[in-house]
């Protein structure tokens, strides 16, 4: 069965887009079939995450009616089935972003995960994401007006019937003027599915525009990434380089 996933945020500028990348891109290296779609189409980047600027069609024609999503479909050498959004405003036009949800149904019903990643707000692109979603993840950095725009989009999600699946700490120093873990539970009454740090390598992947965990997997951001991947996959994460004391305890489990 196909899952629909949409990862949400209140702003931009949280990681969303990167998250979304590395998390597709390490679930097809697990064998899974995977397509993301950009949904946001004013600030559209999905594709630049994946080396590649241009693409012929994009989402934009298919919600026109001007083409296929097959045909606005690259398949990037990760695996991973990239649709991407049109780089170019004029293109918004004759786009009914309504027509998210019913475009997408039937399509994809041979692929085990289909990302979204939605336009950050809570505006007309962002709640169209959210409609077309059947589980939603949110991502934010731990400081307090992210955490509020969580409880926002907690409660649309929540009315929209969209099962919630947790919030992904981004951009995460450790830091003593960060939110701690405690307060931001109280808060936001979700399960934390995983703590990304910050770190520097997120930057250097997309200057050698390729997802951080195609080609670094020992780094922190990898190791934390991989294993949200493993949690949604259903499998147990097993760390790259972590020694076969590591290995045979996560074997250990994985059979018990």
């Amino acid at each position: 069965m196909t899952r629909t996933i949409g990862l949400m945020s209140g702003k931009g500028g949280v990681g969303k887009t990167t998250i979304t990348s590395n998390l597709s891109t390490i679930l097809a290296k697990k064998e899974k079939k995977v397509t993301v779609l950009d949904c946001n189409f004013t600030t559209s980047h999905l594709l630049m995450h994946f080396g590649k600027v241009y693409h012929p069609k994009t989402l934009n024609d298919v919600l026109k009616g001007e083409s296929s999503m097959d045909e606005a479909t690259y398949l990037n050498y990760t695996g991973v089935r990239v649709v991407p959004a049109s780089l170019d405003l004029s293109d918004m036009m004759g786009v009914d972003v309504k027509m998210l949800g019913s475009k997408i149904e039937n399509i994809f019903q041979d692929q085990d995960f289909v990302f979204l990643d939605n336009a950050a707000g809570f505006g007309r692109e962002s709640i169209s994401g959210m409609m077309a979603s059947n589980e939603a993840i949110l991502v934010a950095t731990p400081y307090l007006p992210d955490i509020t725009d969580i409880i926002r989009g907690k409660t649309i999600l929540e009315d929209l019937g969209v099962d919630i699946l947790g919030v992904v700490l981004n951009k995460v120093t450790g830091k003593k003027f960060e939110l701690p873990d405690e307060e931001i539970l109280e808060l936001i009454e979700l399960p934390i599915l995983a703590k990304i740090p910050f770190d520097y390598k997120v930057m250097e992947s997309l200057g050698l525009k390729t997802p951080l965990t195609f080609y670094d997997k020992k780094s922190r951001v990898s190791k934390e990434l991989h294993r949200l991947a493993s949690t949604l996959a259903g499998d147990n994460y097993i760390p790259a380089g972590g020694g076969i004391l590591n290995t045979l305890s996560a074997l250990v489990k994985r059979w018990s």
